[in-house]
């Protein structure tokens, strides 16, 4: 309208880059709420949108390549290092930016481009020097121990003389070979902290792997003389003199550490168990060293003493009796163990063995029901258990626990032969004589020159007179490895003389009867053979002198005496 001046509209449009700003806001917000909850996938989709929005954001770069670098495949870790070399171009002075990418490169292995972000960082940003041990180690990782040494020298600088870079400097120097200056990294070290033991060992310790064990051991003795009270350095100069063959010095050590009490019992036993070790070796030779046993047994006696209720102590008590031969010793040191509670399955092992050998049936009977409440899966507690059964003619319970042994024991075809040789005897007995006889006969499937087998199986033929050519082959064949052996020729002439071949058995049996070596049962079938072959005054001397060697003789013997006559 004319003479009417026109006021401009105004608009609430907002710029496209107040709106692009917004958007990016949200994006990062949303993908900071998946980054909490763990969900990398979709914080990582929306870290990029705000990237597509502003490519110079840094710290979106960094969290880029946190995402990314928690990612277990290589590609990732190589994304996650592109991400992150971005945001450190972006923005050099924060130190986090460093840090995860030297961890990238790291798990790269690019430990060259780790240190070089180490180094950078410390160039860059102020404050961060706690990171030159960071640096060493990294360095290390590069085969650069030369650089590594400066950067643990750097770091004395600001946080002087400490056990981290001393002793990595002596390992180093002892690395590349520098004798001189690996002792004098110790030497410092020590002087700094005269009287702290750990670092004076742990220096030793250091030369020590290197071969440098008289350094070493000079070390050690001037801390000692400088610290009256030096338990773990003397243990660990006891250690080196044994290495250096000065066992006399050694044992003298070792006598005064062993009643310390500040020395924990960990290290004695091992300290016992070395010995242990040794005198096996030296057994396992048929060899011994009387002054180590001696020795050996001294030291023991201490922990005893000193850890009374200790199973443990009980246990290597047991190992080491065991190892010089004193099975009896060895048997109260284990009863002792596993009296106290849970103890490894090879305590158990090796009690039960010693009381298999001495015979005590009982014993090995009441063990290995308790140790079964703790290994009920293993195979050689019912073996222990059902050959115990077996002696003490519990047939059927021994059958059992065989039955569960080879069940347990299936995939060890030694043992199961072992196995069902003692089912052979355990069925026998209970007249099932099927199963005797397979299982037999499998036991000489695997081992058909186990000794005890073939015995016991011919005779039981020949007892029952049945398969009697199988017999007399299996018993043949066992005088044929054992032409001496009185047991087995009785047996081959019994079977003989089922086989009503009284004249052969005749000649087996004075093989060895003539030699004096005939038991009461020897003489009785010797008496049986020659009624057959009709001497009866003969035969009734055998039997008589048969029943002479008896506390209690059988009614069957009596009557064949009294009679003069055969009863079969």
């Amino acid at each position: 309208m004319p003479g009417v001046s026109q006021k401009r509209k105004r608009t609430d449009t907002p710029s496209l880059a107040s709106v692009k700003s917004r958007e990016a806001e949200f994006y990062f917000t949303e993908a900071e709420k998946y980054f909490i909850l763990e969900d990398y996938s979709k914080a990582l989709d929306y870290y990029q949108k705000v990237l597509e929005i502003n490519p110079e954001n840094a710290t979106v770069h960094y969290k880029i390549a946190d995402v990314l670098s928690r990612g277990k495949r290589t590609d990732d870790l190589l994304r996650a290092s592109l991400s992150i070399e971005q945001a450190l171009k972006l923005e050099r002075k924060n130190k986090y930016f460093y840090l995860l990418g030297a961890n990238i490169y790291i798990s790269l292995s690019r430990h060259e481009r780790a240190a070089q972000l180490f180094e950078g960082m410390l160039h860059e940003v102020p404050n961060t020097q706690e990171y030159l041990y960071e640096l060493a180690v990294v360095y290390q990782y590069a085969g650069k121990p030369e650089e590594a040494i400066k950067a643990y020298n750097r770091a004395e600088t600001f946080f002087g003389i400490n056990e981290t870079s001393s002793l990595q400097k002596q390992r180093l120097y002892l690395e590349l070979g520098k004798t001189k200056e690996a002792i004098t990294e110790g030497e410092k070290l020590l002087q700094v902290f005269p009287d702290e033991e750990q670092l004076a060992v742990s220096v030793a310790e250091n030369l020590s792997q290197y071969n440098l064990k008289t350094q070493a051991i000079t070390l050690l003795e001037k801390f000692i003389t400088d610290n009256t009270v030096a338990p773990h350095a003397s243990l660990f100069l006891a250690g080196l003199y044994r290495d250096t063959n000065q066992e006399e010095k050694a044992r003298k050590l070792l006598r005064s550490v062993f009643d310390d009490p500040e020395v924990d019992l960990t290290s004695k036993l091992v300290v016992l168990s070395a010995y242990n070790e040794e005198l096996n070796q030296l057994r396992s030779k048929n060899a011994t060293d009387p002054a180590k046993e001696t020795f050996a047994l001294e030291i023991l006696a201490q922990l005893k003493k000193n850890y009374p209720d200790e199973p443990n102590v009980s246990i290597l008590g047991g190992d080491l009796y065991l190892a010089t031969g004193k099975n009896n010793e060895a048997r109260e040191e284990y009863q002792q163990a596993v009296q106290s509670g849970e103890v490894n399955f090879e305590v158990w092992q090796n009690l039960l063995y010693i009381e298999m050998q001495t015979g005590d049936w009982s014993a090995v009977i009441n063990h290995t029901e308790k140790a079964l409440e703790y290994y009920p899966n293993q195979a050689m507690l019912y073996y222990f258990r059902g050959a115990a059964l077996l002696q003490k003619r519990n047939y059927p319970s021994a059958i059992g626990a065989l039955e569960q042994s080879k069940k347990l024991a299936a995939a060890n075809p030694a043992m199961t032969a072992e196995i069902n040789g003692m089912l052979g005897d355990a069925y026998n007995a209970v007249k099932d004589y099927p199963k005797s006889d397979k299982a037999y006969e499998d036991a000489l499937a695997f081992n058909p020159n186990n000794d005890v087998v073939l015995n016991n199986y011919s005779y039981f033929l020949a007892l029952r007179k049945e398969n009697l050519e199988r017999a007399e082959k299996l018993a043949a064949q066992l005088i044929k490895d054992h032409p001496d052996n009185p047991t087995y020729l009785d047996t081959y002439a019994w079977v003989l003389y089922a086989r009503q071949k009284y004249k052969e058995a005749r000649k087996v049996m004075e093989r060895f009867i003539s030699g004096q070596k005939a038991n009461a049962t020897h003489l009785e079938h010797y008496g049986d053979i020659l009624f057959k072959l009709g001497e009866v005054a003969a035969a009734v001397h055998q039997w008589e002198k048969a029943r002479q060697l008896l506390q209690t003789p059988s009614e069957a013997l009596n009557k064949k005496i009294a009679d003069r006559k055969l009863y079969e």
